[in-house]
């Protein structure tokens, strides 16, 4: 009975997403509907809402967000991954590079313009040698790279606050390296290798000279990343220590950084990320994360290959995130000792999902660019897309085996 009341507030999620409405809405959405299917008292009710808007871990989130966003700015400002794709010109004169590694930086400012740039690239690389359709489902595919493991991405972070202690940003950042890996050699698979390697680029500077503009663009994301994972200091301390230090690197006057005060400030993203963070504490406050881990258990199907399943589905049908906030907590309550293993096979479900869901604006976009239909866009990335989530299956046994 717990379980069909639970299905009856996933579909008023996607209900309310498919109406083209923000997740906001769904969210709150949700929330009224497990008010109502699990009987919850007003009082009850009231008080999970004000204990999900006021707790550190929300305002904490929130911080980071805010941050993010602000270092984005300032990295948009000085163009630093343009010069970034400029100096790996520079060092590999390779097409396989900038058809990959270029977007795959560029990927890392989360806005949904950033795959126009990273089109030009991958165009400019492989016209000549890959259909449209391909050039089309390589730009998608390596500009959402970062989205599967970067620590500065919303689902990202707001998954790590649902698994309830058990996975930290430095442990899944580590653990999902290998699949990143994984990731980037499906590309080459399928056709990265097809493209020839030299890309007529003329160095008219030392590689030494490439390798320092490689690390002036990208040092405030090296630096925030090693803070985060070699030193497990909090995101939102790494990130504000990153600021300050580009501030003195970047010499950053007060004009330039005023309008960022209120730019980084984007009210969407902050009002749905509270709401989910309440949306949780109802959760949890109608008893069901509580109640799940036993009845899974009673099934004859692994918990694992259930939870797989539900995020793959979930994701498609109604995004990442809104599938994270529904079942990430539930999942983690299921989960054995640990719990990592899990973790990063339901990122990675998610993530798949993504690249072929028609919730998904990016692909949108980016099928319109090339002039070709979003059906033959998910079409090409299917075979990529199932290769991965076999060798995430595979990944997730070798976790578990050694005991994470």
């Amino acid at each position: 009975m717990e379980l069909l009341k639970l299905a009856g507030v996933f579909c008023v999620m996607i209900l309310v997403l498919w109406r083209k409405k923000p997740l906001s809405w769904a969210v709150a959405a949700a929330a009224l509907a497990v008010w109502l299917l699990f009987w919850m008292p007003a009082r009850t009710f009231a008080a999970a809402l004000v204990r999900g808007a006021v707790r550190w871990d929300t305002i904490q989130l929130l911080l980071v967000l805010y941050l993010i966003t602000f270092l984005q700015r300032m990295l948009e400002k000085r163009g630093c991954l343009t010069s970034a794709k400029d100096a790996l010109d520079g060092l590999f004169n390779s097409r396989r590079v900038d058809a990959s590694a270029a977007p795959a930086l560029l990927g890392m400012l989360p806005a949904v313009g950033t795959v126009l740039i990273c089109g030009d690239i991958v165009r400019q690389s492989t016209d000549g040698f890959l259909k449209t359709e391909e050039q089309a489902c390589v730009t998608s595919y390596y500009r959402h790279v970062s989205e599967l493991f970067f620590p500065t991405y919303t689902s990202i972070l707001i998954a790590v606050d649902l698994s309830a202690g058990k996975v930290s940003v430095g442990g899944f950042t580590l653990a999902m390296l290998p699949m990143l890996a994984v990731l980037m050699a499906i590309g080459w698979l399928f056709y990265l290798r097809r493209i020839p390697k030299d890309a007529g680029f003329f160095a008219g500077r030392p590689k030494a000279f490439y390798w320092k503009l490689l690390l002036r663009s990208l040092w405030t994301i090296i630096f925030t990343v090693i803070l985060i994972v070699a030193f497990g200091v909090p995101v939102h301390i790494a990130v504000l220590a990153c600021i300050v230090c580009n501030l003195l690197v970047g010499r950053f006057g007060w004009k330039e950084l005023r309008p960022f005060f209120a730019s980084a400030f984007e009210a969407r993203l902050m009002i749905s990320t509270l709401l989910i963070m309440m949306f949780k504490e109802v959760l949890a406050a109608a008893g069901v994360i509580s109640a799940l881990p036993a009845f899974f258990s009673s099934l004859p199907v692994p918990p694992f290959l259930v939870f797989a399943l539900i995020f793959f589905f979930g994701s498609v049908a109604a995004g990442s995130q809104a599938i994270i906030v529904l079942c990430m907590g539930m999942a983690m309550a299921a989960a054995a000792q640990g719990g990592l293993a899990l973790f990063v096979l339901l990122m990675c479900m998610a993530y798949a999902a993504m690249q072929l869901s028609p919730v998904h604006v990016c692909l949108a976009v980016c099928a319109e660019d090339y002039r070709i239909s979003l059906g033959t866009l998910i079409r090409k990335t299917v075979p990529l897309v199932g290769v991965f989530c076999l060798a995430a299956f595979g990944y997730y046994g070798l976790l578990r085996l050694f005991g994470f």
